[in-house]
């Protein structure tokens, strides 16, 4: 509470108020002496009435008037001692001083804190000079927090300020207990400014070691959402290391709810950032939620951020597979028999045969799908030595194909040949989908004597596509022991944006070894080239074995994204997959009509229902999808997340109310405050100087209590107008100098 006193004060110079009651009293004499001369007594007594009115308002003026409000605070003089209560408190590396423990122990910066505010000195500040001591902490997590409440926890210090300088009127000091950590609100040096204004200092404890603490941080697992049953995904994973010595660990992946287990060794560099992945097997359509589990290595002290739990569902799926070839090469005639005998692939062949026209039997079309919705149900297309030109591909099912894969997300596999076909699509639309660039000199490849193997790159050696073996361990002998090729394209280099996976085991350029296997990404599809035709001979001794592996991989992963959400009327897919809060979500749609074709004339609507509200809430929210390619019925949108949990997704068109296709994103909750940051005492003695006080180590508290108590007492807050040097005084005073001469000519007197 406060009271207001407010009186007006004048300020002259001892000679202009001598110079001023002069010219008053001497207007006001010679103003009486005008009026008894005058023949027009009262229009002269009014102007020269006038004249003693402005003289006076000007004489005012040069004694600069003032209107001074002074605020006297009732409330008696405070000292607030603000604590760091969120969640990085629980960080032990807070070391007691000397006076508090002999041993000066590791204590959690939380019971650091709290052992500081129990110290007599408060008490001693408090009987000395009618100070009152208040306790307050900040940034606190209520106890009966939701999981997702405890995940968008912050710590807002400028807030705790300004809420400070606001409450209490009659501010001695600020005492602050923190880390200086803050990753909330405005930089707290905005309301330190405020509080220089009002002579207020803040004396800074800071709290916590300035160097990260010895731990091992799981940061990140970016598992698929959905899986086939049968089949194996790839788990990365990423672990920050502020050990100071490389760790050998075991990590485990477990299944929560039947405990099975799998492991895998690694070696996690000293003070760095370790990616690797893991392999899991789907085994049932259920959703399982799996734990990733790094072992608390010796020295570590923080134990919260070793494990990170997922989930992942099971499904299973029908790909179709378009399977395009000119002559029934070996590699055509295996790649068909593979994707034939795998239960969850669909295939269609479309042989283009010279001598005897289009293939014939089972599995077989006898021409290029018609129209698009004939092409569109095509997950991926597999193109052989197959080029456009007559008895072969068109340019407008070129650019049929590339619309499928950029804007339906399908894949396309290109297989070139020793024909050479391949090298015609590159005047075509396809030829902006190759992801490498060939010499179009020598169109027929490269023969060689002597098997040639593949060598795995580094993005190889960690791609699923590459995983022929049951642990990734025994992948690379596996893949170094794989029969070579005698054939191989003309490929120079990889173009930009593209991932090597495998190179040429003897062949080099000027570019360095030549890619064989690249993937890249097209639009909302992917592209697969393989820059030889001797992928069949890996079925030398073993069979089936690594060549079904390796294609059935390959369909599975090209068509993943186009099939995370698929009904009748809309498919959805998004990025990223495993979104964090705060991230922007880019979502992706293909809608067609009743007769399944691509939508050409209506909208897509996508429902939001963030985690725990209802759909017909009002915290559900509806966007309208924009049409980016017409002909293939493609949409985009996006929108933000701003909490972890099950984000409900409800997609419709504008033909179809009750078709509605239901999926969910799963935003995955990683705590703001983690614990095990480093303290940040640059940002509490910033905050020190700016409000003129002084950063205070623990060991120096009781000489705070002498320089609070030393700090001269606040004087009651005063505010002043300038009367003189305000507009409407300037505005007045031309007023009566206007009306005075206006009355001069209007009385005669020049």
């Amino acid at each position: 509470m406060q009271f207001h006193l407010t009186n007006l004060y004048l300020s002259p110079s001892p000679l202009f108020f001598t110079v001023g009651l002069i010219a008053i009293f001497a207007t006001a004499l010679l103003s009486f002496l005008a009026w008894r001369r005058a023949t027009r007594p009262w229009r002269t007594g009014l102007l020269e009435l006038l004249r003693l009115i402005c003289v006076t308002f000007i004489v005012l003026l040069l004694w600069k008037p003032e209107w001074r409000t002074t605020i006297h605070p009732e409330q008696e003089p405070v000292v607030a001692i603000l604590w760091d209560a969120s969640k990085s408190s629980d960080t032990e590396d807070a070391r007691l001083p000397k006076f508090m423990s002999l041993k000066q122990e590791v204590v959690k910066r939380s019971e650091f804190i709290q052992n500081i505010l129990s110290l007599p000195d408060w008490e001693t500040l408090s009987n000395q000079g009618e100070t009152k001591v208040l306790r307050q902490s900040f940034s606190a997590v209520p106890e009966d927090a939701t999981d997702q409440e405890v995940a968008l926890a912050t710590t807002d210090m400028n807030k705790a300020l300004s809420e400070t300088l606001r409450d209490y009127d009659n501010l001695r000091a600020v005492i602050m207990l923190s880390d200086g950590d803050w990753n909330a609100g405005e930089p707290p040096v905005s309301s330190a400014q405020k509080m220089r204004i009002r002579s207020i200092p803040v004396f800074p404890i800071p709290i916590g070691s300035e160097s990260r603490l010895p731990d091992l941080d799981l940061l990140n697992v970016t598992a698929p959402t959905y899986g086939i049953i049968g089949e194996t995904i790839q788990i990365p994973f990423a672990i920050r290391s502020s050990l100071d010595r490389d760790i050998t660990t075991t990590v485990r992946l477990r299944n929560k709810k039947t405990n099975l287990e799998k492991t895998k060794e690694i070696t996690i560099p000293a003070n760095k950032e370790h990616y690797d992945s893991i392999l899991w097997n789907i085994e049932d359509a259920s959703t399982s939620t799996l734990e990733l589990i790094v072992p608390l290595a010796t020295g570590e002290l923080i134990k919260s951020n070793n494990s990170n739990t997922f989930n992942v569902a099971g499904r299973e799926e029908s790909i179709r597979v378009l399977v395009i070839e000119s002559t029934p090469r070996w590699e055509y005639r295996f790649i068909r028999n593979a994707l034939s005998r795998d239960p969850g692939v669909h295939v269609d062949c479309l042989l283009f045969h010279q001598s005897i026209g289009p293939g014939n039997g089972p599995d077989y079309i006898q021409s290029f799908p018609e129209n698009l919705d004939s092409l569109q149900k095509y997950d991926v297309v597999f193109l052989g030595d197959v080029g456009v030109k007559d008895g072969q591909l068109t340019p407008e099912q070129a650019t049929l194909l590339k619309g499928l894969v950029e804007n339906q997300a399908s894949g396309i596999v290109f297989i070139p040949g020793s024909q050479g076909h391949q090298e015609s699509l590159l005047s075509s639309d396809l030829g902006e989908l190759i992801p490498v660039i060939t010499d179009t000199n020598i169109p027929e490849g490269h023969y060689e004597t002597t098997p040639s193997p593949l060598i795995l790159t580094t993005e190889g050696r960690g791609s699923l596509l590459t995983m022929l073996a049951e642990n990734e361990e025994q992948n690379p002998q596996i893949w170094k022991d794989l029969p070579g090729f005698y054939w191989f394209a003309p490929v120079i280099k990889e173009k930009g944006g593209a991932s090597v996976l495998a190179v040429h085991g003897n062949r080099r350029n000027q570019y360095g070894r030549v890619p064989l296997l690249v993937t890249k990404t097209a639009g909302s599809g992917k592209v697969l080239y393989l820059g030889h035709d001797s992928a069949w001979r890996w079925r030398r001794g073993v069979e089936d074995l690594y060549h079904y592996r390796f294609w059935r991989q390959v369909a599975r992963w090209m068509s993943y994204q186009r099939n995370i959400a698929a009904g009748e009327r809309v498919r959805l897919f998004y990025t990223p997959e495993r979104p964090k809060p705060g991230d922007s979500i880019s979502i992706s749609a293909n809608a067609f009509d009743q007769f399944g074709a691509p939508l050409q004339k209506g909208t897509v609507s996508v429902q939001i229902t963030p985690p725990g509200a209802r759909t017909s809430s009002t915290t559900a929210k509806t966007i309208e999808l924009e049409k980016t390619e017409e002909t293939w019925g493609a949409y985009t949108g996006s929108f933000k997340v701003h909490q972890p949990g099950q984000w409900k997704i409800s997609a419709k068109t504008s033909e179809s109310d009750t078709q509605i296709l239901e999926t969910s994103i799963i935003v995955q909750g990683r705590e703001l405050e983690i614990p095990g940051q480093p303290a940040r005492p640059d940002v509490l003695e910033e905050i020190a100087r700016v409000t003129r006080g002084e950063l205070i180590n623990s060991s120096e508290i009781s000489s705070l209590v002498e320089k609070i108590t030393a700090l001269p007492k606040r004087e009651p807050l005063e505010t002043r107008v300038q009367i003189w040097a305000q507009l409407p005084t300037i505005i007045t005073g031309i007023v009566l100098l206007s009306l005075f001469w206006i009355g001069r000519k209007l009385n005669g007197t020049f």
